[in-house]
């Protein structure tokens, strides 16, 4: 039997699952409801698996799954999350549906969909015989994946030394449903500038404004970009003074920088460095950093994608392509250690943080089935 036949059998049960974690909330700021959320995964994973499931304490944000099956040599990684970028609420708002082939709801895309297909991959390799007896999988949960990992990043790249390869459980890129093989790194930063207040009507002269300041320092941040070089500056939020007619004395951007390579990381971190005030008794600091590395395409990632390939090809007649991506995952960190990473395993769909997200159910048996015939054959 086709992997792909017998997955088909569970999505009555995958749906319904499906509904249940979508109507739970769990937003990253919430540990309590990722708590929650964590409690449901573990039961899952157990009761569908027999897996043994490693809770690990998080004191800010919602504890972390680690789910063991299989008890071979060889550590095969799957890497997911469980947070959303919805508030509380939301699943109140806005529960899940079905609507003409197509499942709703917060979170159901990005990517709750794709942590119940890992499972239901292992289920599927269990339950006609095919786990690999050679080998451990190991599914990473992670609960604060939308802001970045910030307590995560450690632990998820300790797993990966200890893998052979790293499937991402990340949505792949629409609108082909393309698995990813490359990410730009991210980093984030904060400029911040001060100036000398004065009445902008009696003595505007006495002033330094920090918003003119802001502006000379918006127009040499964007002119780093440079796009032969897959490099991005964008200062997307500014706030600064207190009316109209006042000299601002303060200002503030937040700022993205994106980079598709380590090298051109390290170019734009010193570009950045030494940022001084064009205007005289103005202040000007320039602060943060690179929060994730870039996920650089090499031969290893390119020989896992071919493998996709050729599965979805020889087997199912499916035309899957490969692709690079602006966007920023998890298996930037896992990718960054050496791990062979192959991202862009979840549910096809589009709209992720939106209120339109929504995932293709008839789409799921085949990327279930993908991901477990990676797994068996990796």
């Amino acid at each position: 039997m086709l992997l792909i036949n017998r997955i088909e059998t569970y999505m009555t049960e995958f749906m319904r699952l499906l509904e249940e974690c979508v109507n739970i909330d769990s937003p990253s700021s919430s540990k309590a409801q990722n708590d929650k959320m964590a409690d449901w995964f573990t039961h899952q994973v157990i009761s569908l698996l027999g897996g043994n499931v490693v809770r690990v304490p998080n004191p800010e944000y919602g504890d972390r799954l680690l789910c063991e099956v299989g008890t071979g040599d060889r550590q095969i990684l799957l890497v997911g999350h469980y947070d959303t970028v919805w508030p509380l609420g939301e699943a109140d708002r806005r529960p899940f549906r079905v609507e003409s082939g197509r499942a709703y709801g917060p979170g159901v895309y990005d990517m709750k969909a794709g942590l119940l297909q890992a499972i239901f991959a292992i289920k599927a390799l269990q339950d006609t015989g095919r786990f690999p007896v050679d080998k451990k999988i190991v599914l990473l949960m992670n609960s604060d994946e939308e802001l970045g990992s910030p307590s995560s990043r450690e632990w998820i790249e300790e797993q990966a030394r200890e893998a052979e390869y790293a499937f991402v459980l990340e949505p792949p890129m629409e609108p082909s449903g393309a698995l990813k093989t490359a990410r730009k790194g991210s980093g984030r930063y904060q400029l911040v500038v001060r100036g000398i207040s004065a009445h902008a009507g009696v003595d505007p002269q006495s002033g330094v404004s920090a918003i003119e300041e802001m502006a000379i320092q918006i127009q040499r941040l964007h002119a780093l970009t440079d796009f032969s070089r897959g490099t991005t500056v964008n200062v997307g939020v500014v706030h600064g003074g207190i009316g109209r007619n006042v000299v601002a004395d303060y200002a503030e951007a937040e700022i993205d920088v994106r980079v598709s390579s380590t090298e051109e990381a390290v170019r734009l971190e010193k570009s950045l460095e030494g940022f001084t005030a064009a205007l005289p008794g103005a202040q000007v600091e320039l602060t943060g950093g690179m929060k994730r590395p870039p996920m650089e395409s090499t031969e290893q990632s390119h020989s896992l994608f071919r493998l996709a390939r050729d599965i979805a090809g020889s087997i199912y007649s499916y035309p899957l392509e490969e692709t690079h991506t602006g966007g920023v995952s998890d298996g930037n960190f896992t990718a960054s250690i050496g791990t062979p990473t192959l991202d862009g395993l979840g549910s096809r769909g589009d709209h992720a943080h939106s209120p339109n997200e929504y995932v293709r159910i008839d789409e799921i048996p085949f990327r279930t089935a993908l991901l477990a015939e990676l797994i068996a054959r990796s």
